[in-house]
């Protein structure tokens, strides 16, 4: 996902919803924290489609 674990209970609109698909997901899981930017992202701004800097979002990977 490109969101944090902490912000899944405003995609989901309920923290108790976010929290027990989370619990199922992760157990069993290890989670990545990558952190930078997305090869599109740096295609993007190397293009002059979007300012540098001006969006940086932690990217996470869960693999089960």
């Amino acid at each position: 996902s490109n969101r944090a674990v902490s912000e899944w209970g405003e995609v989901f609109g309920d923290a108790v919803v976010a929290t027990a698909i989370l619990d199922r997901l992760l157990h069993h899981s290890h989670v990545i924290t990558i952190r930078g930017d997305s090869y599109r992202l740096r295609a993007k701004r190397k293009a002059g489609l979007i300012k540098p800097d001006s969006i940086h979002h932690d990217e996470q990977v869960v693999r089960g």
